[in-house]
């Protein structure tokens, strides 16, 4: 078996500076094309599967995809085929772009199980000015892993009875949460995108009109490896106005700012300390609400609400919080959320700093204030800049999402499993709706201690046995 899997040809496409995107062959004799063949002839024909099966073995996929999905335009056909790309060797703002999609799955690299001294980190500006702002952030990362944790383990000794490899890799784990915040967005990563054939197309008509040359270069490359692969099921006309319209929207209207609201979240702005989050807009229909009060207090603890509660309607929260938390929170495709341009209009988030020994945190803050002033005067425009700056800059969120959408999330994020600035984010919008529907019967399981080391963090590992 070993063998057969290594004698599979994947269909590769290579990259600036050594990445590259690799379209899967899972080396299946109905492949993903002809999957969605035998689908689609059996929902226009009653002659069953069999029949279906022996046009496949007679006529094969290629004429079929062709004109039906390609030439006809019968898109939902497309849906009916998977495929899985990987990427790697790509920057964070490639990941973050990839996965900004309400019907992305797959799964990408985490900060702590990457070796950032060797790692390579995308330079865009490619001067030396912009290499020593790079390899500044690396010679930080990785002087202050050790004092770190000695640090920690001072904050937080090992209790009686307690694992030491757990204990261990708990304390790891805390260390790479907080010099994340020190990484730039430029740094590689890998990610995998496992998606439809329809999904893939519309997706990547987008990413083409990305503001970031990286961005484009590699939606270029994973459009080609599909091409080959899946012959007949890419290569859509393109047409001169919706290039137009996509690239005006991708240039003005993708990366998100922020609003007035933000500017309450400012550390030392009236409110800051009271309130991390703002309610922008409560369009949930009271009226209809009390229809489902039922099903919402007799919830067990943990379970998904019925997806029909969404017709209630929707919430908008907006935040700040530093891009490494985006990161994570991004990864939630059941509410809709604006892809934040990172900058330094916003500062970085006190908890990096604060989690710092003291010694340690002076040389932090003078690095960043050396950074930021270096960042501000590289010769390229605001998209590109977001290359260099660390994930720890605090940046715009807006969060828009139904009622079962929004219990789900906060009820994964506001756990002492997860990053501490993400937790306190979302204890605050789990707070806003026990206030707006506890009457109604919401409760919602969630742990309100911020901040608390927890050994578990040593348990959560993929490791091979």
């Amino acid at each position: 078996m070993k063998r057969s899997v290594l004698e599979l040809q994947h269909v590769t496409r290579g990259l600036p500076h050594g990445g590259f995107v690799l379209v899967l062959n899972t080396g299946a004799i109905i492949d993903p094309e002809a999957e969605a063949m035998l689908q689609a002839l059996h929902s226009r024909s009653v002659g069953g599967i069999r029949a279906h099966l022996k046009t496949l073995a007679e006529k094969g996929p290629e004429r079929f995809m062709e004109n039906f999905y390609v030439g006809y335009g019968h898109k939902s056909i497309g849906d009916c085929g998977t495929g899985t790309i990987f990427i790697e060797g790509v920057s964070m703002l490639v990941a973050k772009a990839i996965q900004d999609w309400l019907l992305y799955s797959g799964q990408e690299a985490s900060t702590r199980y990457i070796d950032f001294s060797t790692q390579r980190f995308v330079d865009p500006v490619g001067l030396p000015g912009s290499t020593e702002i790079l390899e500044a952030w690396r010679s930080f990362y990785l002087s202050s892993q050790e004092p770190i944790r000695a640090h920690l383990r001072g904050c937080f000794p090992i209790k009686t009875g307690e694992d030491v490899k757990v204990y261990d890799k708990a304390i790891n784990a805390r260390s790479f949460d907080i010099l994340r915040g020190f990484l730039p967005a430029g740094a590689s990563t890998n990610l995998a995108w496992h998606t439809n054939l329809r999904q893939a197309a519309d997706h990547i008509l987008m990413l083409r009109q990305h503001p970031l040359r990286e961005v484009k270069i590699v939606a270029e490359a994973m459009e080609s490896a599909l091409q080959e692969t899946f012959p007949s099921s890419f290569g859509q006309k393109r047409y001169e106005s919706t290039e137009e319209y996509h690239a005006l929207w991708m240039r003005e209207g993708y990366y998100f700012s922020g609003t007035k609201h933000h500017d309450v979240c400012l550390p030392g702005r009236v409110g800051a300390a009271r309130k991390k989050v703002v309610l922008t807009r409560d369009s949930i229909d009271r009226s209809l609400l009390p229809e489902y009060a039922h099903f919402l207090l007799l919830r067990p603890e943990k379970t998904e609400l019925p997806k029909q509660i969404s017709e209630c309607g929707t919430m908008q929260f907006e935040f700040l919080i530093d891009f490494g938390s985006f990161r994570d929170i991004q990864r939630h495709r059941s509410v809709i959320q604006r892809m934040p341009l990172l900058s330094s209009s916003f500062g970085m988030h006190s908890w990096y700093l604060e989690s710092l020994p003291d010694k340690l945190r002076q040389e932090a803050e003078n690095l960043v204030r050396r950074q930021l002033i270096a960042i501000d005067t590289l010769p390229q425009d605001k998209f590109v800049r977001q290359y260099y700056f660390p994930m720890g800059m605090c940046v715009p969120c807006r969060l828009t999402g139904d009622l079962p959408a929004l219990v789900y999330v906060v009820e994964r994020r506001a756990q002492r499993d997860v990053h501490p600035t993400l937790h306190e984010v979302a204890l605050e919008v789990a707070d806003e709706l026990i206030t707006q529907f506890g009457s109604n019967g919401l409760a919602l399981s969630i742990d309100r201690e911020k901040g608390r080391f927890d050994t578990k963090r040593g348990l959560q590992d993929i490791v091979q046995k």
